[in-house]
């Protein structure tokens, strides 16, 4: 079994303004003078957790975690239905990012994240490769319309029963706009609405991720979702429904502005919400990227994964881009 990191807390932590009356929640830990390092928590919506430190040795990286608009400590909160969602788009939270390493006066951090973290990290990262140093990533996913309508709507063939009570809760034929859907039902001011979406898409999100090994307990449970869960719920909803506003394959065409900037992509063969074809074709447009893929696991993390991670961050540490020993 990889070990983490031991547990840490934050040396300083505080929220930025980052204008249209949203304030992101930002913490840094490690060492203050070490190498700079920023985690893109997934989701969207999901927000960071305490154990997204442990990745980091405490002697050498100096850590940011921050929370992305409308969810875990930043305000306002997604759960609230009155929280306007007009401004929390991709291009917002490009530039919250870049705002937060001016704060901290930081001059190039490395990029770390999955799933939808690492659409996000990916997109920051073509538009400002001057402002990244390396880039390690994990289940991949660039949010193109074809991944989603496969997430949402391809994957059914293995799940037929499951889908069509997802596709039911939205109340959609079964060629209508499902994400779409949910993304309406999700932001409804009656909790009698929204309460029975968030459930719905949450237990959905389970099921495609039911068949691997590596076992979570499941997003919702009976009774009312909490806060967490309706914010993940709506802006996962709100980001897929609109393609994160990214043009279809711009992730993966405009990869080649990566050239230069060391890369590692994990992945899990058995990933069934983000199949291993998108971590292919980013490798294969990223000049230098190398790819690695865990034949035993899926989305979730695995003792490989996690080992190939830590090793990446750490030989990026020491300054070492090489390739993986033994690889």
């Amino acid at each position: 079994m990889t070990e983490l990191y031991p547990p840490i807390e934050p040396y300083d932590q505080g929220m930025l303004d980052v204008g249209e009356g949203n304030l992101v929640y930002w913490e840094t830990c490690g060492n203050p003078d070490g190498k700079p390092a920023v985690m893109v928590h997934g989701g969207p919506g999901q927000g960071c957790v305490p154990n997204m430190r442990r990745m980091f040795d405490p002697e050498r990286y100096r850590a940011v975690l921050f929370d992305q608009r409308g969810c875990g400590r930043s305000t306002p909160h997604a759960s609230d239905p009155d929280t306007d969602l007009r401004h929390n788009t991709t291009d917002r939270l490009v530039a919250d990012m870049e705002l937060l390493r001016e704060h901290l006066d930081i001059d190039r951090w490395l990029l770390t994240g999955g799933s939808w973290g690492t659409t996000l990290a990916l997109v920051y990262a073509e538009r400002n490769p001057h402002r990244v140093s390396e880039i390690m990533l994990s289940a991949i996913s660039t949010t193109r319309r074809s991944e989603i309508d496969w997430l949402y709507r391809g994957v059914r063939r293995f799940f037929p029963d499951e889908w069509e009570q997802f596709r039911q809760g939205a109340g959609t034929d079964r060629d209508g706009d499902v994400v779409g859907a949910y993304a309406r039902l999700l932001g409804d001011p009656d909790p009698r609405v929204r309460y029975p979406a968030a459930k719905a898409w949450c237990t959905w999100e389970d099921v495609v991720l039911s068949l691997e090994q590596q076992k979570t307990a499941p997003a919702v449970h009976n009774g009312q979702p909490g806060d967490d869960v309706l914010a993940f719920a709506r802006l996962t909803a709100h980001y897929y429904a609109h393609a994160g506003w990214l043009e279809e394959n711009a992730v993966i065409r405009d990869a080649g502005r990566l050239a230069g900037i060391p890369g590692v992509l994990i992945h899990g063969r058995l990933d069934l919400s983000c199949p291993v074809d998108t971590a292919w074709e980013l490798a294969n447009a990223w000049p230098g990227a190398e790819l690695l893929i865990d034949d035993h696991s899926g989305h979730r993390g695995s003792d490989i994964k996690r080992a190939w991670m830590l090793d990446s961050l750490d030989r990026f540490a020491g300054g070492r881009a090489d390739a993986l020993a033994g690889r």
